[in-house]
């Protein structure tokens, strides 16, 4: 291995470490903000008599989530 390849690894290497840490500060903003928009635990996920979710954000939904009580 001469010192130019060795050069060149090492930068690589250093600017993938860099862009994990800028990465991971990116996520922790991004997912927090989402967990900030979350329904409370009072509003739990439930699936209405049309078959439609309730008080769930996301894209992926839980499997076999409880029906929701009938509207009053």
């Amino acid at each position: 291995m001469t010192r130019s390849q060795f050069a060149m690894g090492s930068a690589t290497f250093l600017a993938m470490i860099l862009a994990g840490f800028l990465s991971a500060g990116w996520a922790d903003r991004h997912y927090a903000a989402g967990v900030a928009q979350a329904p409370s635990e009072s509003s739990a996920a439930c699936v209405s008599a049309d078959g439609s979710w309730k008080n769930w954000v996301w894209a992926n939904v839980p499997a076999l989530s409880p029906k929701c009580p009938a509207d009053r």
